[in-house]
């Protein structure tokens, strides 16, 4: 049964991306909203996929971000892009500048000016993104960014780069961490989608104003603790059986 489902799901994610990005080619010549609107479309169309046909579900836990403020998540799936995209208003997403070599989504992110980095570009890349952060939030646009720089298998860690860093001290705005424990249901890399509800968890603030060691340090603590009780949550129960939903907010 999950080898079905799972393949249903997959089958019909791609040939429907494929029809939506396609059917959204005109958005390249329109006003930047169209190309907006298109990607949150097509992410709470994946969303809808993913609970209709695979039976996972999502909940949001905590205060959802408004605004120009900088968002730092745990990064486990593809999940987590796309819920983001789906749940917050016009976010600035941080990505690496490889993404933009691929077609249609690639253009679609320029489109919509998500933040691309070199991270091979050094002290320039932080430089540049650090720029493309400040025109975000004078937009009012959240920021969103993974500090661990790419996915981590549930349970692992790896070093946080220093991108978050920069932006919290240039940009004198709050930090709000993130937990989430997508990789046990939509694995970064395998077949599976796994029934159950994802959790995804917005933390208390960090408040500007932090000399960098401290931030860093309070910004992996909670979201390493956070990551870390959710994915004990969800194991207690069974990996990929739902988590009981404690919060007002449940999407």
């Amino acid at each position: 049964m999950l080898w079905l489902r799972s393949a249903a799901f997959n089958l019909t994610f791609y040939a429907a991306s494929v029809v939506i990005v396609i059917a959204a080619t005109p958005c390249f010549v329109l006003p930047r909203s169209c190309t907006v609107r298109s990607m949150a479309a097509w992410s709470h169309m994946t969303l809808w996929l993913l609970r209709v046909l695979a039976g996972t579900r999502y909940e949001v836990r905590g205060t959802l971000p408004e605004g120009g403020v900088l968002l730092a998540s745990k990064h486990q799936s593809m999940w987590d892009t796309i819920v983001m995209t789906a749940i917050l208003n016009n976010p600035a997403m941080v990505l690496k500048r490889e993404l933009l070599w691929i077609p249609f989504y690639g253009w679609y992110a320029q489109k919509s000016r998500m933040i691309a980095i070199d991270r091979g570009a050094g002290s320039n890349a932080i430089r540049r993104l650090v720029a493309q952060g400040k025109a975000a939030i004078a937009e009012g646009r959240p920021i969103v960014i993974f500090p661990e720089g790419t996915r981590a298998a549930p349970g692992s860690k790896l070093d946080y780069k220093p991108g978050v860093a920069a932006l919290y001290r240039q940009l004198g705005v709050s930090c709000v961490p993130a937990a989430v424990n997508s990789g046990l249901f939509w694995g970064r890399r395998g077949f599976a989608r796994r029934p159950g509800t994802i959790v995804l968890e917005f933390l208390e603030p960090i408040p500007p104003g932090l000399d960098r060691r401290s931030f860093m340090e309070t910004l992996e603590t909670r979201i390493e603790t956070a990551t870390a009780r959710l994915l004990a949550e969800a194991g207690a129960k069974g990996a990929g059986a739902p988590v009981e939903n404690r919060t007002a907010t449940s999407l």
